[in-house]
């Protein structure tokens, strides 16, 4: 058995979606360029050391994300614009988390059973006494690309209720005045879309997910934003400043009209700057 065929063997993804990869990797990294005429099914075939069948349907996985396109009696070519991807970038700073929220596209999704409260983790605060679920989906060119789930504390959500409907509740927090915070730190795990992420997302069952959850927990040790989204992998990337903890911090966004600085720990006093992963 030849050395591809044992990396086929490892995995439980089908062969098409395996072979569907390697040539998706093959187009974001340049090794094929824009306009370029790809091999034949027959050298693909040999290549892959697969059936023509399994080669046909990757090519037709990759034309439909706009990847490749078909020439009757020429060939298959890489797309001239191809869809960019990873363009989430995930932050790791609370102001680049705050600012690349703002303007995000989200529908609400009704929920008919919702959670009453969060399961809280060591070092996630204690719950507060009651929290409103929200969910939603956040698209980009009409395209879903990160399932919203979120606890927000009652007291919280009724500081601005229509507020905390219309926008994504952690820009809604940080507008809001008086809100003491202790800590907040955003988690990142690789995980596979569920039957349900993956008919909200359009992606294949089992498909590669980005698992971020994001906490903010108050001066009083309650976690009053407990949020666990789900981001397609075909939409993220993380970055992250190597050099960031051994600069001095810079200063942060203007200080609201009343002199307080969105999530001051106090009223003039030091403000949080940075999300910790």
């Amino acid at each position: 058995m030849s050395r591809l065929r044992k990396t086929y063997d490892r995995s439980r993804v089908p062969l098409y979606i395996q072979v569907s990869s390697v040539i998706r990797q093959r187009i974001e990294s340049d090794q094929w360029s824009f306009g370029q005429k790809i091999p034949t099914l027959v050298e693909l075939e040999k290549e892959f050391q697969v059936a023509r069948v399994t080669v046909r349907q990757a090519i037709e996985i990759l034309r439909e994300e706009g990847l490749l396109h078909c020439q009757q009696g020429r060939g298959t070519f890489v797309a001239d614009k191809t869809l960019i991807r990873h363009w989430v970038k995930l932050a790791t700073d609370w102001n680049v988390l705050v600012a690349s929220i703002k303007e995000n596209v989200l529908k609400r999704i009704p929920v008919s059973n919702p959670p009453a409260l969060p399961v809280l983790s060591e070092g996630e605060g204690k719950l507060a006494p009651g929290y409103l679920f929200l969910r939603s989906l956040q698209f980009k060119n009409d395209k879903p690309y990160g399932l919203v789930n979120v606890h927000l504390a009652n007291h919280i959500y009724q500081r601005d209720p229509e507020a905390f409907m219309e926008h994504p509740a952690l820009s809604v927090l940080v507008e809001l005045n008086n809100i003491g915070v202790q800590h907040a730190h955003q988690t990142v795990v690789i995980g596979s879309a569920n039957l349900e992420q993956a008919d909200l997302l359009k992606i294949a069952l089992g498909a590669p997910t980005a698992e971020c959850r994001c906490v903010v927990i108050d001066d009083a040790g309650v976690a009053i934003y407990i949020a666990d989204i789900i981001y397609r992998s075909d939409a993220i990337k993380l970055h992250i400043d190597l050099f960031a903890s051994s600069r001095p911090p810079a200063a942060s966004g203007p200080a609201k009209k009343d002199g307080a600085h969105p999530l001051d720990k106090r009223v003039g006093g030091p403000r949080l700057r940075q999300l910790s992963s």
